[in-house]
């Protein structure tokens, strides 16, 4: 304390340039940083020493009074500006704080529309049909629904040899396989055509259905080869109905190979029965 005040007496400045330099020792008072507030004080202790420097230097009769006015003018106006500095820094600081209370903010709000975004999109179907422009059926109508749905294809679908069955919320319609291909072949035979319009006309009435096409084969030939088959036939139908405006995104196509029979493979007609193409029509929720 001793040799503090013998500092102040022997030089003011030198005093508080040393005690700038203990305030803010360990590296710069930054922005916002631990060592904020001891800058703060050393700068107001140096304007303390400074006003001291300049009462010293108003006071000195050995300096005639026309040369102390430059001196003690610039002590003053370096004492000024250091207020001013730190006002402005702290004005900044300031700002800073509410930016990052805005940026928090938006963080925030960001992950929970992120979190509900997930939540529509978690299923890659559903989401890619929502996109397409399908808007999904409320709970409370789907029944409704899918009851005006299948009495439109009992409508379009008699006579035509395709069986319309409803099992819970879906409807599937089955497609003879001797009326649907040729013998061996997986392209769509022509004289179908007309019933595949038939479903197409109430597949566009009735678009908020996911359309799942899906092949049969009997049990002759190699388990490889009915498997795809099955796959080649259902594809075909796909693009028929795709072909007719129903968008890609409802529809699906998958083969079943000769593993899921409704006959018996043993009789001419259960190998025909088993030979077949059926198109599953789901509620899209």
């Amino acid at each position: 304390m001793l040799m503090g005040r013998r500092w102040l007496r022997a030089s003011p400045i030198l005093a508080a340039v040393r005690l700038s330099r203990v305030a803010t020792r360990g590296g710069g008072a930054s922005l916002g940083s631990p060592a904020w507030p001891l800058a703060s004080s050393s700068a107001f202790i140096w304007s303390a020493v400074m006003s001291h420097v300049a009462m010293k230097i108003s006071r000195d009769v050995t300096v005639a009074p026309s040369s102390r006015v430059k001196p003690v003018a610039r002590v003053l106006a370096m004492i000024t500006a250091m207020f001013l500095s730190l006002s402005a820094c702290e004005t900044m600081k300031d700002t800073m704080d509410s930016i990052n209370i805005f940026n928090d903010d938006e963080k925030a709000s960001s992950s929970t529309a992120d979190a509900n975004s997930l939540d529509i999109t978690a299923d890659p179907r559903k989401n890619a049909v929502v996109r397409a422009g399908v808007e999904p059926v409320s709970p409370e109508s789907v029944g409704y629904y899918m009851d005006q749905q299948e009495a439109k294809l009992h409508d379009q679908l008699s006579g035509t040899g395709v069986t319309v069955m409803r099992v819970g919320q879906t409807i599937v319609l089955s497609m003879p396989g001797s009326a649907t291909f040729a013998s061996g072949s997986s392209d769509v035979d022509s004289k179908f055509y007309p019933v595949l319009d038939s479903v197409v006309v109430v597949l566009d009435e009735f678009n908020q259905t996911y359309v799942d096409v899906i092949g049969h084969t009997d049990s002759k030939g190699s388990k490889e080869y009915n498997q795809r088959l099955s796959e080649k036939r259902a594809r075909s139908v796909a693009h028929y109905l795709e072909s007719r405006a129903v968008i890609s995104e409802r529809v699906a196509a998958d083969g079943m190979g000769e593993a899921d029979p409704i006959a018996g493979n043993d009789t001419r007609e259960g190998r025909a029965m088993n030979r077949r193409v059926e198109i599953k029509l789901t509620p899209v929720t």
